[in-house]
């Protein structure tokens, strides 16, 4: 069994699986649940640049998960930060009063 990264404690016992059928684990000391060899990838700049060419197109977000092959959640992170970076400035003109 797998120390826990929080702790360090050794109280470890299993917690079932994830998606993708690694074990899960529980610390039974500090209640961390963690996969023991998580698997991280780093989303590539061409990626990310198809991601963005999608976006233009108002491809769903569901389709470019699928296509690109990143996950839901992260997808919905990139384009509400995207969208923030944005500046939020409208041009509104004003109007004469009519007399």
């Amino acid at each position: 069994m797998p120390n826990c990264p929080r702790c360090g404690s050794s109280q470890v016992i299993k917690n079932g699986y994830i998606h993708n059928g690694k074990p899960k684990f529980a610390c039974q000391a500090c209640q961390r649940q963690f996969v023991e060899n998580p698997e991280w990838r780093p989303i590539s700049a061409e990626t990310k640049a198809l991601i963005d060419k999608l976006l233009l197109e108002r491809v769903l977000l569901a389709g470019i998960g699928r296509v690109t092959g990143v996950s839901g959640q992260w997808l919905q992170d990139y384009v509400n930060a995207k969208y923030k970076a944005q500046p939020q400035v409208t041009d509104v003109p004003a109007q004469k009063n009519g007399s």
